[in-house]
This record gives structure tokens, C-alpha cells and sequence, in this order.
């Protein structure tokens, strides 16, 4: 699947953006770009009377190596005020040095803050086959980071969702159609804490 833009909305030229830099569970892998956590997300949004555009620039199979090669571009294009990081799993399926992943990682907040976004770093989990201390030290990446560069945290976007086989596609990695709603769920605190930030500053 290649780079997804969500449609912009009517009007949105003069509104802010919410760049998603996502792997395939951004990307709605399976699934119809509608019915996504992303377009989901844009929903609530608008709902709720936020006036952000949502750019969803995930690509499945994604890895911090590929996201950080294409962000220069997206930070250029959009000019986001929040980007949404839900990237690693595939990089930890891959077996990459821990020492690589965090690099990319912080290269990636360190563009985004300095084109002044906000940063809401997403957390990933391994299954527990790559080992307890690959897997442990992996977790451990994203506080690090988190009390390194003050970015938002939130939790794994498929808390609560990975365990229950009624949620997931057949491959036993991706979620349902019927995932999607929770998956924003989880997210959505943290997120909107950096809404509330910013639309105050307004």
C-alpha cells in the first residue's frame, strides 16, 4: 500500500495540520481508508469543533528508517502543528539494532520540533517471541525518549485489542474494521491534551 493523504476537508487551506507518520495499523491495512482510526480520528475532530486538516502519510511496512527519509518533505508540504509518530513494530519485527531505532526516532522528533510541531509519540509493543530483553529494552525506547525530548506519550494503540481474536484481521497482527473506534480511543487523551494546548494559544 503506498503514501494515504486523507481527502482535506472543505476549507481546509487555512487550517492546521495533524501529519500521522504511521506503519500499516495507520494505514487502515485491509481495510477501506474510511473506515480507519486516521479518518475516524479527522471525524471526532470536526465534531468535537476542532479545525485541524488530518494528513495521513502512513505507509504499511513503514519503519523509523523510511519515515525519517520522507519527513523533510511532509514537514515542508504541510507545516503541521502535531505529528502523531505510530511507528517501530516493523523494525522490531526486523530485528534492528535498538541503537538504530532510537536514532531514527530522534532524528524524527528533533525535525518536528524544530519545524515547531508538537510531537505525540505513539507506543509500540513486540510480541514476546523476540525475547524479554530485546522486547523490554524496546518499550523502554519510547519513556526514554519521551523524558529526553518532552514529547506527549500514549499508549499502545491496540491495548485491549490485540488479545481479543474477535478484533483482529485473520493474520493475527492487523485490527478489524470494528478495532478502529477503540484504537482511536486510545490515543485520543493523549492527543487531546495537545489540542487543548494549542487551541488555548489561539
Amino acid at each position: 500500500m503506498g503514501l494515504l493523504l486523507q481527502p482535506i476537508v472543505p476549507g481546509a487551506a487555512a487550517q492546521p495540520a495533524i501529519v500521522i507518520l504511521g506503519d500499516s495499523l495507520s494505514a487502515s491495512y485491509g481495510l477501506s481508508l474510511e473506515q480507519g482510526w486516521v479518518a475516524r480520528l479527522q471525524e471526532r475532530l470536526l465534531r468535537k469543533g476542532y479545525p485541524y486538516q488530518v494528513v495521513n502519510a502512513s505507509i504499511s511496512g513503514e519503519t523509523t528508517r523510511g519515515a525519517l527519509g520522507r519527513l523533510d518533505s511532509l514537514l515542508a508540504a504541510h507545516q503541521p502543528e502535531i505529528v502523531v509518530i505510530e511507528l517501530g513494530g516493523n523494525d522490531g519485527l526486523r530485528g534492528l539494532s535498538l541503537a538504530e531505532i532510537r536514532q531514527n526516532f530522534a532524528r524524527i522528533i528533533e525535525k518536528s520540533q524544530q519545524n515547531g510541531a508538537q510531537v505525540l509519540l505513539v507506543k509500540m509493543r513486540l510480541p514476546p517471541n523476540y525475547g524479554p530483553l530485546y522486547t523490554e529494552r524496546f518499550e523502554q525506547l519510547f519513556t526514554d525518549l519521551k523524558d529526553e525530548y518532552g514529547v506527549t506519550i500514549a499508549p499502545f494503540i491496540l491495548r485491549g485489542i490485540a488479545t481479543q481474536a474477535e478484533l483482529m484481521q485473520a493474520d493475527g497482527i492487523h485490527p478489524r474494521a470494528e478495532a478502529q473506534t477503540l484504537m482511536l480511543d486510545n490515543i485520543w487523551p493523549a492527543l487531546a491534551s495537545l489540542l487543548a494546548t494549542d487551541k488555548a494559544g489561539k
